[in-house]
């Protein structure tokens, strides 16, 4: 089933649902410090994905001159392969993409091939690999980057 969000800015009542879905999402989670710290953050694309007044997942990307780092991307279980995180990814790109362009990168487990069926839908490439980057479980990470759209073609590394 397919579903379509609001995407908006995340705000302080958001956090309690985000931490949840965090914890459900990652081995080694972030704190509900760490969430509430971006809040409004002027460096920082804080945004969620909401339907009938629940928040389904959250984006988060660092953008600075023309980079940005997609820093965490996580969709509840329920939200998972039903266009909720191609809705957070696509509000990212669709920012980036104004103005002067913006490459941007992100790490993704090396295993999770469905993650990296979208990153590569939306014209992602792998860039590297960070081995044992992730813990809980200890797993490499493959550094992806898109370019901006009216740059250069680009090759993939590995």
């Amino acid at each position: 089933m397919t579903v379509t969000p609001t995407i908006r800015d995340a705000d302080a009542p958001d956090v309690p649902a985000i931490v949840a879905i965090e914890r459900e999402s990652f081995g080694d989670p972030w704190s509900e410090k760490s969430f509430r710290s971006l809040l409004g953050s002027p460096a920082c694309r804080f945004r969620v994905a909401e339907h009938d007044g629940q928040v389904l997942g959250y984006a988060i990307a660092w953008i600075i001159g023309e980079e940005a780092e997609l820093a965490n991307l996580a969709v509840q279980p329920s939200g998972r392969r039903a266009g909720v995180g191609a809705a957070l990814l696509d509000d990212l790109l669709q920012a980036t993409d104004r103005g002067r362009g913006t490459t941007i990168y992100l790490e993704v487990r090396a295993g999770n091939h469905a993650a990296q069926a979208l990153y590569r839908s939306r014209g992602f490439v792998a860039a590297g690999v960070r081995k044992d980057y992730y813990t809980r479980p200890s797993e490499d990470a493959m550094v992806m980057r898109r370019e901006p759209r009216t740059g250069a073609s680009v090759r993939p590394v590995i």
